[in-house]
């Protein structure tokens, strides 16, 4: 249980989900991006196939996602370590139909065109949306590496609007950050 605030009722754990994602530069050139859920009964839970003690896994997956610098799926795998049924593994190669797909706009909608419903696991595709934003910042970091923010403002020429603008609140196009990251005297149209 967690400790008493005021004015807030007492707690009690009932579920943790965890999900932890990983993005790797390969030394061909590619990279893995892994994404792992793992479900954590605090109590002791019983399934129709299973029981399970207090700290007990329902859920433990993985998908790992082998992408290019285009960030063009090269590879997918699923892992089911430990489901709520014996059934729950037999859906994992079902992910390798998103082989050539392209991680960007429309990417989960595509997925879940091609894996919703009975053609997928639902918690194997709910980690699509963390592996999709993972590989994003996983091939960031590496354009960070080789042209910082400020290297694009040197110079006069005109600006290409940054792909980030317009994707969340803090890069909206009238807000403060727009103005930093693609200066008022400098904007380009795409």
């Amino acid at each position: 249980m967690e400790p008493e605030t005021p004015n807030q009722p007492e707690r009690t754990l009932r579920h943790t989900r965890q999900i932890l994602c990983r993005g790797y530069l390969r030394d061909d050139g590619l990279y893995d991006i892994e994404a792992e859920l793992h479900d954590i009964s605090p109590v002791p839970t019983e399934l129709p196939f299973i029981a399970l003690p207090a700290g007990g896994s329902i859920h433990q997956m993985r998908l790992t996602m082998t992408i290019d610098a285009e960030l063009v799926i090269r590879h997918m795998s699923a892992r089911t370590d430990t489901g709520p049924t014996p059934y729950c593994a037999e859906i994992n190669a079902a992910y390798a139909v998103l082989e050539g797909l392209r991680v960007g706009s429309g990417f989960r909608q595509e997925a879940k065109a091609r894996l919703g419903g009975a053609r997928g696991c639902t918690h194997l595709t709910e980690l699509l949306g963390p592996l999709a934003t993972t590989a994003m910042q996983t091939i960031m970091s590496m354009q960070r590496e080789t042209t910082p923010w400020h290297a694009r403002l040197e110079g006069d020429a005109p600006i290409l609007q940054p792909w980030v603008l317009g994707t969340c609140h803090a890069y909206r196009l009238d807000g403060e950050a727009a103005k930093v990251i693609w200066p008022i005297d400098r904007r380009a149209r795409k």
